[in-house]
Parts: structure tokens; sequence; C-alpha cells
């Protein structure tokens, strides 16, 4: 069996899927295609997906963080 049909294996079992994440260890790929739809989804059980996930949320928090701080500061 090639990792090829490993990931095909992985993307059509059911329990990989919750609601609109993917998740599988065995499966190579960081980007998989979405089961619905048009574009591709996150692997959330990648080493890299993970990963990137962490990036992206903390690139989104600091701006708001650091607005907050801003905030609570220029009411003093």
């Amino acid at each position: 069996m090639t990792q090829d049909d490993i990931n095909q294996h992985e993307w059509e079992n059911p329990a990989n899927w919750s609601f609109l994440t993917y998740s599988s260890g065995k499966d190579s790929r960081m980007f998989v295609p979405k089961r619905r739809g048009i574009g591709v989804t996150m692997n959330f059980g990648h080493k890299k997906g993970k990963i990137s996930f962490l990036v992206l949320l903390a690139l989104l928090a600091v701006p708001v963080m650091i607005y907050t701080m801003l905030s609570v500061v220029s009411r003093k």
C-alpha cells in the first residue's frame, strides 16, 4: 500500500472528520481537500498542521491583546 493509498483511505474514513475539521496522523498531507464544496482544510493530525494553527492563532491574538492593553493605558 503506497502513501497515496493511505492518504486516500484516511481521508475517506469518517472517524477522521469532526464537523469541518480533519485529523489524521497517518495522512502525510498538511492540507487536504474538503469533503464538501471547493477548497482545502488543514490536517490537524499533521505535526506542521498543529504548528501552523498555533502560529495563525497567535498572529490573530497578538493584535487584539495589544489593542486591549493600549485601550486600558489610554483610559488612565
